[in-house]
């Protein structure tokens, strides 16, 4: 086993995991895991740029982290960002600001890598399980983009297309600041336009269709399914591989899409930083399901962040291996 840290910085949320893992076994026992919201991709759609104010947000959670790491020695550290870095005019400004921070540089990664790590990270896991048919599509529902990665033990085709909550929400329910609340039917519709079209554009690779398991990732699904076993409070374990049928996933759509602020902020496993974006999040989710006639989603809390770890401790575990005389051993650029 090796003890690493990954840091995966989306759209709207920082999270870091501190692991000991064996990509072997594909064991992983979890040392520390945490998450906040820093919405780092706030204004981006419209901008094109990373804001000072969310830039700064970002680099006091890599500050806090950083703590952390060091706190458990971790051996190794992989940071990767996803959409809303990749889609900045800016991000050398973010890329600069993490490795002054943390020593490591961000690996501005694309969709189809982004999607490979989901799949490593939910399905690992899952691979002895008998009750689940195959092949699984994991769907990463995330601030900016949704990744689709289609496999059974290894990953059959991917696709990364930009709808995500954060990118919806303020493409089609902001107006002057403020957030729609709740939203108008037009407003819906024009979400769901874009998600059809999303969908349309994902099938041209990935065989959604074929898929006989869903499995989904994320801060929105697993909202849902708080939600959806009304819990008191955020609960990972009751999480972990639940099950949400669809109508139910529609159920929870609705109330969301015609709830206010205050009623979506009073639900007791809502994370604060997800109110205002929740309703566009499962509104992906269900669009997703209907599309593919799946009956239920099975919830995963391992997702992106755990296939960095794993990458991560395979990279420390090549580096350890003897060199064969004659040859060099390489370094990863990621260190």
């Amino acid at each position: 086993m090796t003890r690493v840290a990954a840091i995966d910085c989306g759209t709207n949320s920082i999270r870091l995991l501190v692991a000991e893992a064996s990509p072997e076994t594909g064991e992983l026992v979890e040392l520390d895991r945490r998450m906040t919201i820093v919405r780092l991709g706030e204004g981006v759609d419209r901008t094109g740029r990373l804001a000072p104010e969310a830039l700064e947000r970002t680099f006091a959670a890599c500050r806090a982290y950083a703590a952390v790491i060091e706190e458990h020695g971790a051996e190794r550290l992989r940071f990767v960002a996803t959409s809303a870095s990749r889609d900045a005019e800016n991000r050398d400004e973010f890329v600069r600001g993490v490795l002054d921070i943390l020593g490591v540089e961000p690996e501005v990664v694309s969709g189809d890598q982004e999607a490979e790590f989901s799949f490593t990270g939910a399905t690992r896991e899952l691979a002895g399980r008998q009750d689940l048919q195959r092949p699984f599509l994991v769907v990463d529902i995330g601030g900016g983009s949704t990744e689709f990665v289609v496999g059974d033990d290894r990953v059959r085709a991917a696709r990364s297309v930009d709808v995500g909550c954060v990118r919806m929400t303020e493409r089609h329910l902001v107006h002057d600041g403020a957030v729609s609340d709740p939203p108008s039917e037009e407003q819906i519709a024009a979400i769901r336009a874009d998600i059809e079209a999303a969908l349309d554009l994902a099938e041209e690779t990935v065989p959604l269709r074929e898929a006989r398991t869903l499995v989904g990732l994320a801060g929105s699904v697993t909202t849902v399914s708080a939600i959806a076993q009304d819990l008191p409070a955020y609960d990972s374990a009751a999480i972990h591989h639940s099950r949400v049928s669809r109508e139910r996933v529609r159920e929870i759509t609705e109330w969301l899409l015609r709830s206010t602020h205050a009623e979506r902020a009073a639900v007791p496993s809502m994370h604060p930083g997800r109110v205002d974006v929740i309703g566009a999040g499962a509104l992906v989710l269900l669009s997703i399901m209907e599309r593919i006639g799946a009956e239920e989603v099975v919830v995963s809390e391992h997702d992106i962040l755990d296939g960095i770890a794993f990458t991560a401790a395979e990279d420390a575990e090549r580096e350890k291996e003897p060199a064969h005389p004659g040859t060099l051993l390489s370094r990863s650029d990621n260190v």
